[in-house]
């Protein structure tokens, strides 16, 4: 008989919920909450429809997870700044990467306008309480550097707002951007662009300077 190991277990595990994640949000993005199933989500993941309820517990419990999982990954460049750090170098890190987010995880992206377009009604607790939180957290280092000089007394809270509409709209919006500018499809390089002017106008904006050559 062959033993796992729990090492073995864990890995699995991580796998297999990896799996269910990114087929769910493809599948929650093309049809909705109330249009996805869990059927679907499990052959789109190549794992049994039972393996998907016990990895994530219910069709609702894993669409709360994926949106609170795009949050996660577009502000993790800010979790852990200070007064210490240089506003410049953080506000350009975090709108590089919530732009390469974009540019990786369209579907994502769609899925969360999507949820906030219908009142966010899946959302309205972790958007009241563990998204307030954060948001107001980083509005006080954005204070306090304004406070020591380091950029204008810009509103921190609108500024956010700013960075995640700004890049986001090259996804939810994308459509519009290719119809507008007559192309198939943004490259790699469309992106570098789109990149290298956000940061300029809104670091411009707020009255720092990129230390980017």
């Amino acid at each position: 008989m062959t033993t796992i190991t729990a090492p073995e277990a864990t890995r699995t595990r991580l796998r297999n919920e990896r799996a269910i994640l990114d087929a769910a949000e493809q599948v929650f993005a093309r049809h909705g909450y109330r249009g996805a199933s869990v059927q679907a989500i499990a052959e789109a993941a190549g794992l049994p429809k039972s393996n998907v309820l016990y990895y994530v517990g219910s069709k609702r419990q894993l669409y709360v997870t994926l949106l609170e999982r795009m949050m996660e990954r577009w502000n993790a460049m800010l979790d852990d700044i200070s007064v210490d750090d240089d506003p410049a170098e953080v506000l350009e890190a975090f709108i590089r990467s919530k732009m390469e987010l974009t540019r990786t995880h369209p579907q994502g992206s769609r899925l969360f306008a999507a949820e906030v377009l219908q009142g966010a009604p899946f959302l309205q607790d972790y958007l009241r309480g563990e998204l307030r939180g954060w948001v107001h957290a980083r509005a006080k280092v954005f204070e306090q550097w304004a406070a020591k000089d380091l950029m204008d007394p810009v509103d921190p809270v609108w500024l956010i707002f700013l960075i995640w509409s700004s890049t986001q709209h090259y996804a939810d919006f994308e459509a519009q951007v290719l119809g507008i500018t007559g192309r198939e499809a943004l490259e790699a390089s469309d992106y570098q662009d789109i990149t290298d002017f956000l940061c300029r106008i809104i670091l411009k904006g707020c009255g720092v300077v990129s230390r980017r050559p």
